[in-house]
């Protein structure tokens, strides 16, 4: 559970930050997904279940040479799609 300080007009609040762990319990990842409602699960709970994500991100596994999951190297470029 987070507390998020007061930002410009939203007052201070809880949300939850879910973030995969490795087999000794780290975060895999540097920020997870947070969620500040259960309509925001819901929200994600929908996107997940669109079947051509699946289908796409085998693409991609594909097409990736097996890495680290969460190292990049520097000028490692971004595509935004």
């Amino acid at each position: 559970m987070l507390k998020l300080p007061t930002y410009r007009t939203s007052p201070t609040r809880l949300a939850v930050e879910l973030n995969p762990v490795d087999e000794n319990g780290n975060p895999k990842k540097r920020r997870g997904l947070v969620l500040r409602s259960s309509a925001e699960l819901e929200d994600i709970k929908e996107l997940f279940q669109y079947e051509k994500l699946a289908k796409l991100l085998n693409m991609i596994d594909s097409v990736n040479p097996e890495i680290e999951v969460g190292r990049r190297r520097r000028g490692e470029e971004i595509i935004e799609l």
